[in-house]
């Protein structure tokens, strides 16, 4: 169990355990949107670490062809249209969102200085249409243009 940290404790028993069971890999989302790739002849790595930043990985990486794609979830990484705010324990919800948003554009910022393509898509996005844009993504890569 974690300690007990003053102002960054969740709001109650319940909350705690909803949010430990919370999944960060293979949602629904990613699953579908995977199927989808290896139905199309696409090859992927799973969950790769970002090069040159610890503990941060990438969703979906087509490694020769420098891709990077992120399946975000709308409340964790602050999705215009669906993102939630907590009442309880909403200071520190704020600052936990904003620090994860911050940690996304970083990431961003740091793998297109090293010559990736970043794709980042929202977990409500239909992942027909997202496995599309990879795949167009990937296929201008491998093919130089």
């Amino acid at each position: 169990m974690r300690p007990r940290i003053p102002g960054m404790n969740p709001s109650s028993a319940g909350v705690s355990a909803r949010m430990s069971r919370q999944g960060s890999r293979d949602t629904a989302c990613e699953i579908a949107v995977r199927k989808l790739l290896h139905a199309e002849g696409l090859r992927y790595r799973l969950n790769v670490p970002v090069p040159g930043m610890p503990r941060r990985t990438i969703d979906i990486v087509f490694g020769p062809a420098k891709v990077a794609v992120f399946l975000d979830g709308c409340f964790w990484h602050g999705c215009p249209q669906h993102a939630t705010q907590p009442k309880a324990n909403a200071e520190w919800w704020r600052a936990k969102l904003d620090k994860n948003m911050a940690r996304d554009r970083e990431t961003t910022e740091h793998l297109e200085a090293q010559g990736w393509t970043v794709l980042r898509f929202w977990e409500h996005q239909v992942p027909r249409e997202v496995a599309t844009d990879v795949a167009v993504a990937v296929l201008r890569h491998r093919s130089g243009k």
